[in-house]
């Protein structure tokens, strides 16, 4: 039987570029993501592993000119230099299973473990699990705009029940899930990439939250109820084309956590137009030069 082979592509990247980058390759070409987690060294070093059975020149130029494009809009974006990328055809060394060793349970926020599903983990006491492919999925989990994410919606929630939930962009529908077993009652997640979808409802299953969350493509403009907690984890431009339809799906009462956002000006621009909403800036989290941020829903 003829061994696979593996294209290997390595960026180097500013640090901000590597979680996005890392998204987009898992989406949109299936391809396995390593990368440091983000203090480490080497952050800002993504490399990812493509199988394809002995490759010709033109799946290659097309492979690297996709991922080219995708870049060179991320640093457009981001106003940053200009990222390297370099490749090479990998002979299968059984690299599926090999790269599972670089991941490890391991908690994303004081009390919330993220757990692997190839790797079995006991909880102690005052923990909570979300079991989920970390690899093809999700990342390392380590990227700051999470994090911050998790640490707002545990505040929100702390000390609630029956708090309905939006998650808009989710993704894998971490923080969503997070939110459930923060005590939120209900969720909601809509991505609008079908591949996120799909990843999203394999990991509510996963943790047996099936019947607390549902994961759809609708878009945003088409809910009609509104949610005790929404969040959006995406990015600033993203963010501010959305604060109409983002606004209205905050009931009375609600919180809205934002992040993806770039602490100076984005945060700044943030702040103007979703208070010009009628929104009230409700505090703000930064690690690095990542920023999330909470506004409360006033108006009746």
């Amino acid at each position: 039987m003829e061994k696979n082979s593996w294209l290997k592509i390595t960026v180097v990247a500013n640090p901000v570029l590597a979680d996005p980058l890392s998204d987009f390759i898992v989406g949109a070409l299936e391809a396995g993501v390593e990368m440091g987690a983000i203090d480490e060294p080497d952050y800002g070093t993504v490399t990812c592993y493509i199988e394809n059975p002995n490759p010709d020149p033109k799946e290659i130029e097309a492979i690297l000119t996709q991922i080219q494009s995708h870049l060179t809009g991320l640093e457009d974006i981001f106003q940053v230099e200009k990222s390297s990328m370099s490749w090479e055809i990998i002979e299968d060394q059984d690299w599926g299973k090999n790269w599972k060793k670089h991941f490890k349970p391991f908690e994303i926020v004081p009390g919330l473990i993220i757990a692997p599903t190839w790797e079995e983990y006991l909880a102690v006491a005052g923990e909570a699990v979300i079991t989920m492919d970390p690899g093809m999925a999700f990342g390392t989990g380590h990227h700051a705009t999470t994090t911050l994410s998790l640490e707002f919606i545990r505040e929100t929630l702390a000390g609630t029940n029956g708090k309905t939930i939006l998650d808009v962009g989710t993704g894998t529908g971490i923080l969503a899930m997070a939110g459930l077993l923060f005590e939120g009652a209900s969720a909601l997640g809509i991505d609008n990439d079908p591949d996120a979808v799909s990843a999203a409802k394999d990991n509510v299953e996963q943790n047996d939250l099936q019947e607390r969350m549902e994961v759809s493509v609708a878009s945003l403009s088409s809910l009609t109820q509104e949610y005790d907690l929404v969040v959006a984890n995406i990015v600033h431009d993203v963010l501010v084309a959305m604060a109409d339809e983002l606004t209205r799906a905050v009931a009375v009462g609600g919180t809205l956590i934002l992040s993806g956002i770039l602490a100076g000006e984005q945060l700044a621009n943030i702040k103007s137009v979703f208070t010009s909403q009628g929104l009230l800036a409700g505090g703000e989290k930064q690690r690095d030069e990542w920023v999330a941020i909470r506004f409360l829903q006033q108006q009746s």
